[in-house]
């Protein structure tokens, strides 16, 4: 509800996930909970989502209904989160904007004058909103860092291949740096709770090129 509220006011929610009310019940049934049980996560446009489109904000990709779920998006179901909305993005998402021809321009809910940032600049809305408390974006030149500043949020931009960006529909151009996904949350704490549960098992057999490293809790109290 108040996710709907938020797109009302800023425009920043593209999709709605179906199916969030189905994973729920199953997710009451299983023995572990995992780290992210019961927490709704936003996702960025791009992220593969089973039943849902990557639009990259281009009417070229507005047919292509995706198969299956990203790697990430599998392993936050298997933590217990719940992804449920999928956020707005510029058209290519090579833009520090958040505007594109089909969904139009996200702004910034501290400000409907400025600009959320981009390219995870739905994301940025919609949590500076408060109609979530951590959302998935990405990262190349500052796509996950300039939304965290200037919606007042903190994100990371984690080290190259830490991610598994398997099934992520981003390969429109090759690039130098390295693209990675990342969390966006309001506190520090939250982002490392869900990097504590992105590096886990199943991520590391489900995409065989991130390395096998888990979270390192004393690197955490550094």
């Amino acid at each position: 509800g108040e996710a709907l509220e938020v797109t009302r006011e800023v425009n920043c929610v593209t999709d709605f996930i179906h199916g969030c009310e189905d994973q729920l019940q199953k997710l009451k049934k299983q023995k572990e909970k995992g780290l992210l049980y019961g927490i709704p996560i936003s996702i960025k446009d791009h992220i593969d989502c089973k039943g849902h489109i990557y639009s990259g904000g281009t009417v070229k990709f507005l047919g292509q209904v995706k198969e299956e779920d990203s790697v990430i998006v599998q392993v936050l179901k298997s933590q217990g989160a719940i992804p449920f909305v999928k956020t707005n993005i510029p058209q290519t998402m090579i833009n520090y904007d958040c505007s594109n021809l089909i969904f139009g321009q996200t702004l910034n809910p501290l400000n409907h004058q400025k600009s959320p940032g981009g390219s995870s600049g739905g994301e940025g809305a919609l949590i500076a909103g408060g109609g979530s408390i951590l959302g998935i974006g990405s990262d190349v030149a500052g796509s996950i860092r300039l939304p965290s500043s200037f919606c007042g949020l903190c994100g990371l931009k984690p080290t190259g291949n830490r991610i598994s960006p398997s099934a992520c529909s981003d390969k429109t151009f090759v690039l130098a740096v390295t693209g990675m996904l990342g969390p966006i949350a309001r506190d520090v704490d939250s982002l490392l709770l869900c990097m504590k549960a992105l590096l886990c098992e199943e991520m590391f057999q489900l995409d065989p090129t991130v390395p096998p490293i888990p979270f390192n809790e004393e690197v955490r109290l550094r």
